[in-house]
């Protein structure tokens, strides 16, 4: 690897570059409450779009793993359509993607063939076009599985969930600059009680703190479900920590006991709040982070999500704008639950529906009133036969229920599995103006 000569390299100018970066931002005010706080021009009001990252099926129109633009504005006459789609070369096992900080680029990955797929979205919001392909982090880094894609001023942080070496959960970050190059790399940490593994990044500019979160390696997130379960060994070789970073230095400073593999990781945005919430996968469980009277981070399971015994197995999270309520989905009831966080010491849940035979992703609009939800997890760990439904419903939320309002089923439209989810809108194309954004700054 040359994570150690291309951090010593860069210490200097990422360290001032996140200096300044954590004094100039405040909370977010508008999109989707699970962006970067380092984002600009983001969506206020109604969504126009939603951009769905879906993985290739064989077989299934063009087989490839493609970037489909759905249509999510009621007032259109294309209102829960598909209005374009882009194709990659190849299955390569798509995940999750992450905007720029300027909104103008979308970065999605692929945790089977590690590339790394750059959208232009600001020339033509409702039409993207693929405008760059890395695919070499693999052979720069050591780090395999592009996982979470996380805005810095000017930069990108990639989580990686695996190694070239191995297979195993031992990984790391990479920093590239907003046109593709390798900046800096970050070693997940492996020793003070350090598993070593990555999965979801989260920043609070305000406390100087980056949380990171664990899943597992590419042996075991390639491999079929029903097969992994049965052994033991390989159960094992699941993430069990959190990660508190010192941002500005970029240096771990503890790590968190959290059992279970940690997933996505949420701040509350409301103004005074310190502290971010998880779901652990496999215990079933909600964690708070947060410092404790004296200001050490600590983790705190507070919440179990439905019957552990039964391995509900939650997935993707989604906290509202004030830090109030999140949405839970989890993949083998195929349930989403809400829970009420007025205590976040005590969550409570108030509300449950079934929304599909399986579900993993899940979105919301700033307001709260309009949720997305998506179906597929992972290739191999996809439900078979009837169960495997594959699409994107929206529905409404007063409160008190959600409401079906369109369904696009994506094998009917043979787009493949449906992943991963982030909000559109054709005011960006205003806002960019006449300036040219082909080229990658």
């Amino acid at each position: 690897m040359h994570g150690n000569r291309t951090r010593a390299a860069c210490t200097g100018v990422i360290t001032g570059l996140f200096a300044l970066a954590g004094a100039a931002i405040t909370p977010a005010t508008a999109d989707e409450t699970c962006n970067s706080p380092y984002m600009g021009s983001l969506i206020k009001g109604q969504e126009d779009y939603l951009y769905v990252w879906a993985l290739g099926v064989k077989g299934m129109g063009d087989g490839s793993d493609k970037l489909v633009t759905l249509d999510v504005n009621p007032a259109s006459s294309k209102y829960g359509k598909v209005i374009s789609k882009v194709s990659v070369r190849g299955q390569g096992e798509a995940h999750h993607m992450g905007f720029t900080d300027d909104r103008r680029y979308l970065w999605a990955g692929g945790l089977d063939n590690s590339r790394i797929s750059i959208f232009d979205i600001g020339t033509d919001p409702a039409r993207p076009t693929l405008v760059r392909t890395i695919s070499d982090m693999p052979a720069k880094t050591g780090y395999v599985g592009p996982h979470t894609f996380y805005a810095m001023p000017g930069r990108m942080i990639v989580q990686g969930l695996s190694n070239t070496k191995d297979g195993g959960g031992v990984t790391g970050m990479a920093l590239y600059s907003n046109k593709g190059e390798l900046v800096a790399t970050y070693p997940m940490p492996t020793t003070e009680g350090g598993d070593g593994y990555g999965y979801d990044v989260a920043i609070n500019p305000q406390k100087n703190v980056m949380l990171t979160s664990s899943f597992t390696g590419r042996k075991n997130y390639m491999r079929g479900l029903g097969d992994l379960v049965k052994d033991a060994e390989a159960m094992k070789k699941f993430g069990n920590t959190m990660v508190v970073w010192d941002l500005k230095a970029m240096k771990p400073k503890k790590v968190l006991s959290v059992p279970g593999a940690p997933l996505e990781i949420r701040w509350s945005l409301k103004d005074g709040d310190s502290w971010a919430i998880t779901a652990s996968a496999l215990t079933s469980k909600l964690w708070l982070i947060k410092p404790d009277a004296s200001g050490e981070w600590q983790a705190k399971d507070v919440a179990v999500i439905g019957d552990p015994t039964k391995i509900p197995l939650p997935v993707d999270i989604s906290i509202n704008k004030d830090g109030t309520g999140l949405w839970v989905n989890t993949f083998m009831d195929g349930k989403t639950r809400y829970f009420d966080l007025s205590n976040p010491e005590q969550p409570k849940q108030t509300y449950e529906r079934a929304t599909g035979k399986q579900v993993n992703m899940i979105s919301q609009s700033w307001d709260g009133t309009r949720v997305y939800i998506a179906s597929s997890l992972l290739a191999n760990w996809d439900k078979g036969g009837a169960d495997d439904e594959q699409f994107v419903r929206g529905f409404s939320w007063d409160g008190k229920e959600l409401k079906p309002a369109f369904e696009v089923d994506f094998y009917k439209e043979k787009l493949g599995r449906a992943h991963h989810m982030k909000l559109g809108s054709k005011a960006m194309k205003a806002a960019y103006g006449l300036e040219r954004t082909a080229t990658l700054r």
